[in-house]
């Protein structure tokens, strides 16, 4: 049996990013934290060496802030120039989802951080279906 594939969630945001983590043999994701730019996001893909991004696409956002969609497309820039593979999941409402998921009460870290993880969530079920 080949080694599972792991998996970085991103979900994108101007002043914070959250990280999930999953892989093809569990096929399921877990949330990894928050990040405040790239070169984080960088230094946790060199620590846990993810074989694909994974990284939220905020279509509604992106059509209605011209300085948001710049940042993001940045982004998205910057991480394809890592060399790993990319693949871009409709985020819309995960950020909702990952509030009724969550205690309101605790940290925003969270917040971004299951948001990330729901984004992968969703891929690693696209992914069984077509593997």
């Amino acid at each position: 049996m080949s080694e599972p594939l792991i998996f970085l969630g991103i979900d994108w945001g101007a002043s914070k990013i959250g990280l999930a983590i999953g892989d093809s043999q569990t096929k399921l994701a877990l949330p990894y934290g928050r990040v405040a730019n790239w070169l984080e996001v960088a230094a946790v893909i060199k620590r846990e060496q993810p074989d694909k991004l994974i990284i939220g696409w905020p279509q509604g956002l992106l059509s209605r802030d011209d300085k948001i969609h710049q940042g993001w497309t940045d982004f998205v820039v910057q991480a394809k120039a890592s060399g790993l593979p990319v693949e871009l999941i409709d985020e819309r409402l995960s950020t909702q989802a990952a509030d009724r998921l969550i205690n309101h009460q605790k940290a925003a870290a969270d917040q971004d951080a299951i948001a990330a993880m729901l984004i992968l969530q969703g891929f690693l079920e696209q992914y069984e279906l077509n593997h």
